[in-house]
């Protein structure tokens, strides 16, 4: 038994899953799909539970794309929600189309998947209430590394329901160095003010300036990845390739799964609040409930290492 003990220890593999909802923009930039393998990774290694996964992306698309990664990390199971009515971004995206419609000579998916568009796919509001009532009290852990429409129509609907179950929201959100608007706040500034204000739990923001400083590297594309692994394939048609780019959605990830590893520090407390404009701005505060990440050159270094063979972990 104990030599057991030690060859899961020795393998990642944690005692405690952290059930983690991932609520993303997926198609918008090829990190989101970095971010949801290194969490299924994760999984396989033990330390969380995917329990669902929401859309922020208002495009038929990406819900397709997220069944056939869910599909080809073997759990297909996973719920996907899509938000309705009031989304953003709806523009075509070829990272997410391509692999969707890839085929075989006998017709069949080269990814199968059963999510034939965002149609298919029930309301995300739906699907986070029935995700977070399935949990222990202060135990779910969110990744919202998309737009907060999503989480802002949560808090309309089921305030309470978030204060009793989510443990920590992690947000690739904001920008802590230059103060300038970040894409993910900008392109829905009422719900990210709504969540930053309203929000009951702790949030730990990964800012532009962190994913900014450490690039993914085309090279583990080719090496690490095998032909068909639809986060190649998708990093392949988000831009002309090879091309390095930048780890936003990843750290928030790996932060998520992994707060205590020493991959990153976080600032001292206070409240994150947004502007008109959609610049973030942290007012410190002894009691706040939010901070950002930062890091160190040899933080870097080591979150870097772990972002890169984790995402390209084979599937097991």
């Amino acid at each position: 038994m104990r030599h057991l003990l030690l060859l899961l220890l020795a393998c990642g593999t944690s005692f405690a899953q952290v059930p983690v909802i991932f609520d993303t923009d997926m198609g918008n930039d090829i990190d989101d799909a970095l971010a949801l393998a290194l969490l299924h990774s994760l999984e396989s290694r033990g330390e969380c539970r995917i329990i669902a996964v929401t859309i922020t992306k208002d495009n038929p698309w990406a819900a397709p794309y997220i069944d056939l990664v869910n599909t080809f990390y073997r759990r297909p199971e996973i719920p996907i929600g899509m938000v309705k009515g009031s989304g953003v971004t709806p523009e075509a995206s070829a990272m997410i189309q391509v692999p969707s419609e890839r085929k075989r000579p006998d017709g069949s998916f080269v990814y199968p998947h059963k999510v034939l568009s965002g149609a298919d796919a029930p309301d995300a509001v739906a699907v986070l209430r029935k995700a977070l009532e399935a949990e222990p009290d202060h135990s779910v852990v969110i990744v919202q590394v998309g737009f907060s429409t999503n989480l802002a129509h949560l808090l309309n609907d089921s305030a309470e329901l978030v204060a009793r179950k989510v443990k920590l929201l992690v947000m690739m959100a904001g920008d802590f160095a230059k103060r300038n608007p970040e894409y993910n706040i900008k392109m829905d500034i009422p719900s990210a003010q709504k969540l930053l204000r309203d929000w009951p739990t702790p949030i730990v923001a990964s800012g532009f300036e962190i994913g900014n400083s450490m690039l993914f590297p085309a090279s583990s594309i080719g090496r690490d990845f095998p032909a068909d692994h639809p986060v190649a394939d998708a990093y392949r048609n988000y831009k002309r390739f090879p091309y390095d780019r930048p780890t936003w959605d990843i750290t928030a990830a790996l932060y998520a799964v992994r707060p205590n590893d020493g991959y990153f520090s976080l600032s001292e407390p206070g409240s994150i609040n947004v502007d008109a404009s959609g610049v973030t701005t942290l007012v410190p505060a002894a009691n706040g409930k939010h901070r950002y990440m930062v890091m160190n050159d040899l933080q870097r270094g080591r979150a870097l290492e772990a972002m890169m063979l984790l995402s390209s972990q084979p599937v097991r």
